[in-house]
């Protein structure tokens, strides 16, 4: 290969390429996933896959250890939230241990989703009340307790949240109370 020839190559694309060489693409999502719980990424790009354990650092341009990042507490809640959401509990659960301020309620409300989705379904439970007693009125986090309640059969709890969940939509024209009454129907969306 010629200087000029490799010159044209983009650092970006031989990072890509190393990565997907020692398999780094291969354990984890892309982080674009969405749904419930409001957020998301904020840039435009998808950041690279990366493996277990491991979250992507924009600063560093790869990936890092979610336990020993130096990443703020909204980046491992939209990466965490994302893994969840895509289905990947136990990679959702390292990240979001890696948050420094346990007591935010969004934080609270993916370990307990994540907990949930396991088959954990009264841990997730206890992590749904944890987020709710410090934000009541969290939407998201009703919801999820409503379908947490509706897996155990505890179909009166279930609808309790569901008039909550009613009450915070402003009616029943709002995907939470659709996914909810869904999965009380017993045809859970996910």
């Amino acid at each position: 290969m010629t200087r000029t020839s490799f010159d044209s190559i983009t650092r970006a694309t031989i990072v890509v390429a190393f990565a997907g060489l020692i398999g780094l693409g291969a354990a984890m999502p892309a982080f674009a996933a969405s749904g419930g719980g409001g957020g998301g990424s904020s840039g435009s790009s998808t950041p690279p896959k990366c493996r277990q354990g491991l979250v992507w650092d924009q600063k560093v341009g790869r990936c890092v250890k979610a336990q020993a990042s130096n990443l703020p507490d909204k980046e491992l809640l939209e990466q965490g939230r994302a893994l969840a959401l895509a289905g990947h509990y136990d990679d959702a659960l390292i990240v979001l241990d890696a948050v420094k301020n346990k007591q935010d309620a969004m934080v609270l409300t993916y370990i307990g989703y994540s907990h949930r989705k396991k088959g954990d379904t009264d841990t997730g439970i206890a992590y749904y009340k944890q987020a709710l007693a410090i934000d009541p009125d969290n939407l998201n986090t009703h919801e999820y307790l409503g379908e947490g309640y509706a897996s155990a059969g505890r179909m009166e709890l279930a609808k309790a949240e569901l008039g909550i969940v009613e009450k915070l939509c402003g009616g029943k024209d709002c995907e939470q109370y659709e996914d909810l009454a869904a999965a009380i129907a017993g045809n859970p969306v996910d």
